[in-house]
């Protein structure tokens, strides 16, 4: 009789494991989603500022067009530090699962304003001004999405497997903006031709993006809070706030020194490098987006696989190799590219360079993510981020359009090997939050 007891006691005791490893993995893949959805409709702009431009600042030339929009693209970044302090407050105070909706719903009306939004022979100056506005609020909403979908994600993810599972937050965000690519490639290749997404068609993706926003917040709406949370909220008097973040000086200043030099690469790799390789290496527009689209896609496979990797030897290897390779080849990789014989070869250059830059994007929102207690956890990640990327990685591409204006086009070159070397230093003497996590911590009692 104790033989069965004991039986089925183990049985529902499987039972009962499957069911909260199933609630997580259906946590965690909804939660990734609307992260995908989010970066979708940001990156839109990116991918099609090739074609709406003009429709904005249509006196300018190719190259000061470009600067126009990545203008008003690194003006949305300026705005994200706001959106992780209101998102980070609502992500501490009322849950992240309210301030995931919350950001995806801002999103929304973002991406529908500029799908709506009239041309500068329609509105005059109104036009760019009706662009800027839409920018501004998908730049609070992402200031906000970061944050959130970060201490989310980590809080869900199991210890033995937090790197793995984390990892899917930067999955997400690249599939965001291979997904913007691969419209524009449909619509390129099989719908319409240059004239008419110069016309009309590149208000497509924006109308497409503000329905996966409502889809996305639909989904949002069945997620679970985190027991971190539930758990922080009945122990700690305050949650969440600039005050108590300011508690946390080390910590802030350790996100920002390895944000700069990690957001800096990956918006080399990622929104300017279609301007690259489009205005520098002289690709025809489809080939500059297959070949965006296929690095893009390459990078999305790498983040699983170091992420499983810095569960096994820890955060700071991976994070010290990114630097260090990334002080070391940015020259070589950017000239290279730049003087590539064709879109093969760019394709391998931009690889190699995803080899590198992974070692950061993999893992940097889950070592931030364990720099902070559960009751400042949202605002911890999100609003030291938000400003080291509006700086750093919203000016990427501004910069290296400069740079190029004025006909020093590897001087950018070597600032972002600069900023990158900051974060190598950063990435030397800091310790490993995998050993030290205060995610684990709180879950032990400690």
């Amino acid at each position: 009789m104790n033989t069965i007891t004991s039986k089925a006691g183990a049985q529902a005791g499987l039972d009962a494991g499957e069911r909260i490893s199933g609630q997580r993995l259906k946590a965690i893949f909804i939660g990734s989603a609307g992260n995908l959805v989010e970066w979708f409709d940001f990156y839109c702009y990116s991918a099609f500022a090739l074609y709406f431009a003009s429709a904005f600042f249509p006196k300018q030339d190719a190259t000061a067009q470009m600067m126009s929009t990545a203008g008003i693209f690194a003006l949305g970044f300026f705005v994200r530090p706001i959106g992780g302090v209101l998102f980070g407050h609502i992500g501490d105070r009322l849950g992240r699962k309210t301030a995931l909706m919350t950001s995806v719903l801002l999103m929304c009306f973002g991406s529908l304003l500029i799908a709506c939004a009239p041309t500068y022979a329609a509105a005059g100056i109104l036009s760019p001004c009706i662009l800027l506005l839409a920018r501004l609020l998908q730049g609070l909403s992402l200031g906000g999405e970061y944050g959130a979908s970060a201490t989310y994600l980590s809080e869900m993810a199991d210890s033995k497997h937090r790197g793995f599972y984390s990892s899917f937050q930067y999955v997400t965000l690249i599939g965001g903006q291979l997904l913007a690519l691969v419209l524009l490639l449909v619509l390129q290749k099989f719908l319409l031709d240059a004239d008419q997404l110069r016309a009309w068609g590149w208000r497509i993706p924006f109308f497409v993006g503000a329905c996966l926003a409502l889809l996305a917040m639909r989904m949002r709406h069945d997620l679970p809070e985190t027991a971190q949370f539930e758990a922080a909220r009945k122990k700690a008097k305050t949650m969440g706030g600039l005050k108590q973040l300011a508690q946390h000086p080390r910590e802030v200043l350790l996100v920002v020194g390895l944000t700069m030099g990690g957001t800096l690469a990956f918006y080399v790799y990622t929104t300017y490098m279609q301007k690259f390789l489009r205005l520098s290496v002289g690709l025809s527009d489809s080939q500059t987006t297959a070949v965006s689209a296929a690095s893009l896609l390459f990078a999305m496979c790498l983040q699983p696989l170091y992420g499983a990797l810095s569960d096994r030897i820890g955060r700071k290897p991976l994070l010290i190799g990114f630097a260090l390779l990334g002080t070391l080849f940015t020259v070589p990789l950017l000239s290279g590219i730049r003087h590539a014989s064709g879109p093969w070869e760019a394709f391998a250059l931009i690889a190699c360079a995803w080899m590198i830059v992974s070692g950061y994007t993999s893992i940097n929102a889950l070592v931030k993510a364990e720099l902070f207690p559960a009751s400042i956890r949202a605002t911890g990640v999100g609003v030291p981020y938000a400003f080291a990327v509006s700086v750093f990685g919203g000016t990427a591409e501004y910069l290296a359009l400069w740079f190029k204006s004025i006909d020093l086009e590897s001087g950018f070159y070597w600032y972002a090997t600069a900023v990158i070397a900051c974060t190598l230093a950063v990435c030397w003497f800091m310790r490993d939050t995998g050993a030290l996590s205060k995610i684990d911590a709180e879950a032990r009692g400690q």
